[in-house]
């Protein structure tokens, strides 16, 4: 769905949301389809603690990310939109909103947003 003013196209912003329980938590998932990317919160409750962006660059096969609010001794966030960015070659908005307790947790609550994201082709 999409909306056309001034001549410029303009998609629909789309919200999916999820859940799962991972480690025995609870931990839920907002994603809002924007034009030309999508913003990611992830936690287990209301809580927006950090916000991240990353966006593919042509000079580096990385995509360049950097915090825009939130504690930049936590790189989750950042690191996140950067592996998301380099996956979906889009622009990615993150807020990571969960205790870094182990890598393994981590990388569960990855999987399972990549696992979701390849279930809905159609919104990213």
């Amino acid at each position: 769905m999409s909306e056309t003013q001034n001549g410029e196209v303009f998609e629909a912003i789309t919200v999916h949301n999820f859940s799962e329980k991972i480690l025995e938590q609870s931990i839920h998932f907002h994603v809002m389809k924007l034009s030309g990317g999508f913003f990611l919160w992830v936690g287990s409750s209301p809580v927006l603690s950090n916000l991240a962006v990353s966006m593919s660059s042509k000079y580096d096969s990385m995509p360049l990310s950097t915090l825009v609010m939130g504690d930049p001794s936590n790189t989750a966030a950042n690191s996140l939109a950067q592996r998301l960015a380099k996956k979906t070659k889009k622009q990615v908005y993150v807020s990571y909103s969960l205790p870094m307790t182990d890598n393994n947790f981590s990388l569960l609550v990855e999987k399972r947003i990549k696992k979701e994201l390849e279930l809905l082709p159609e919104h990213f």
